[in-house]
């Protein structure tokens, strides 16, 4: 298959990657996403609204929505894990919502205390209410390639979760490989079976790059048609559940990658890299992303 012309990023940098650090304040989230509106990106996942008990890093997502400065076209969304974070995520005024499971039964456990088919039950009436106030949704399912608990995961069990979240509504499923174990042979066998149920162009995938086989990855989910990808600036993240993964692929890597390869994502790598800079700077610490320092040098 001829790979996509045209890829949309969905940013997670700002929940996905800041959940799982310690020292960042109100402030540097809003000049994160300010940031981010303006390099071309559409989709910025900004918050989480998740209890501050397991989350606590998240707790100010209502204050985040209210002080951003949105950009025209550009969607904000949020996970809401359930239905008081459904209605907050309303409130707070997020263009989107996404909920999670897991094609993992250990990880679904740990990470949200139930089983994969219990959680599925429980996005039911969220699916209604925000059908009602007329908010699209997100489903994302964790742990596709490997889990930490329960090992390597069979393509079966993914497709199973994809296609119950797909038939429950959700209009976009991302598949996560959350610890980063995945291979390129591994995600042509699990995307294939997941095709079978799902229309490919209702996929996303994210990758994070724990043993840094997330480009390649990414890559061979092209080669297989799918044009939706997650990933944080900077290479911001891990998971606070998943012992030993790494942060997230950097969009910084992934819109290099995409323009040598002739395929458009509408981003400004030089806009995107500045934003990367910039939260490193408040976290302290280089970016985890290899162009981004490439380009840093270049300074």
């Amino acid at each position: 298959m001829a790979l996509p012309k045209y890829v949309k990023i969905v940013e997670v940098g700002a929940r996905d990657g800041l959940q799982n650090e310690q020292a960042v304040t109100l402030e540097d989230k809003v000049t994160l996403v300010n940031a981010l509106s303006k390099t071309g990106l559409k989709v910025i996942e900004t918050g989480s609204f998740v209890s501050p008990k397991w989350v606590p890093q998240m707790a100010d997502s209502h204050q985040l929505f209210d002080r951003i400065e949105r950009g025209d076209g550009i969607t904000y969304s949020a996970l809401t894990p359930n239905m008081k974070g459904l209605e907050a995520a309303i409130a707070a005024g997020a263009d989107e919502v996404a909920v999670f499971g897991a094609a993992s039964e250990s990880f679904s456990q740990k990470n949200i205390n139930c089983s994969v088919s219990e959680s599925l039950e429980r996005f039911e009436p969220l699916m209604a209410r925000a059908k009602e106030a007329g908010l699209r949704v997100r489903g994302y399912v964790s742990c596709v390639l490997g889990c930490p608990y329960d090992g390597d995961i069979a393509p079966e069990k993914v497709a199973l979760v994809a296609q119950k979240l797909y038939q429950m509504g959700c209009y976009e499923i991302s598949l996560g490989d959350t610890v980063g174990v995945g291979t390129p042979l591994a995600v042509k066998a699990m995307l294939t079976e997941v095709i079978k149920g799902v229309p490919v162009d209702k996929l996303a995938v994210h990758f994070h790059d724990t043993y840094g086989q997330a480009l390649a990855n990414i890559y061979s989910a092209l080669e297989l048609g799918i044009s939706v990808v997650d990933s944080a600036v900077a290479g911001l993240g891990g998971c606070p559940y998943a012992k030993g993964a790494s942060g997230n692929v950097a969009t910084e890597e992934l819109v290099y990658m995409l323009n040598g390869l002739g395929i458009i994502s509408g981003v400004d790598l030089d806009k995107l890299a500045h934003a990367g800079w910039q939260i490193s700077a408040a976290l302290g610490k280089a970016p985890n992303s290899k162009v981004s320092l490439a380009l840093k040098a270049l300074q």
